[in-house]
């Protein structure tokens, strides 16, 4: 029997799933959270409100990982197709499941912008989200798969030319952005 540590339990991988998970998780966040508030402001229908959220969640979760591929020197197709390989799964699981835990909470899709409800359930589905897609990001690489795919071109040499004017945007910023945003859209529903 061989009692050899898998290569996804090691205490690396887990903190680069962690940073996959939380990366994915802005990228889906900022096209969910759009796609919501744009959808419950001209009053789109429940189902036409997930279709716009999951299509600016992908839009935006490709787009965060684009970026720093472009910045580390690798053409437009080459990053796609590297971004697209790493990142697909782990976008799928957490709109998925997103979506799933937002339509099951009472009142969520339809609460409007003014109620707590609707904020409440966009982090409690963000939030089941996250803890859906970080065994998987976990999983992915421990096979040198997902954002291990990614992983070889970030911390590349500085950017040249036009490349070095792609922002270079830390994931916990993201975070801290996407967080105050929700706690900003909460407060002010309370408030209403």
């Amino acid at each position: 029997m061989d009692h050899a540590p898998h290569p996804h339990a090691t205490a690396g991988n887990r903190t680069l799933a962690l940073s996959a998970t939380l990366h994915c998780l802005t990228g889906c966040a900022i096209g969910e959270i759009l796609g919501l508030v744009i959808g419950t402001a001209i009053g789109l229908s429940a189902g036409w409100t997930i279709v716009l959220a999951v299509s600016l969640a992908f839009l935006f979760g490709y787009l965060l990982s684009t970026l720093p591929l472009l910045k580390a020197g690798l053409g437009v197709g080459a990053a796609l197709s590297v971004v697209l390989a790493a990142d697909t799964l782990s976008i799928a699981i957490m709109e998925l499941v997103d979506n799933t835990v937002i339509a099951l909470i009472p009142g969520a899709m339809d609460a409007g912008l003014v109620n707590p409800t609707f904020w409440v359930g966009l982090v409690i589905a963000l939030s089941a989200a996250f803890v859906a897609a970080y065994p998987v990001n976990l999983w992915l690489l421990g096979r040198g798969k997902g954002h291990a795919l990614t992983h070889g071109y970030h911390g590349a040499e500085a950017a040249s030319g036009w490349r070095r004017f792609i922002p270079t945007i830390a994931t916990s910023t993201l975070v801290v952005g996407i967080l105050t945003f929700a706690l900003g859209g909460l407060l002010v529903s309370l408030a209403a």
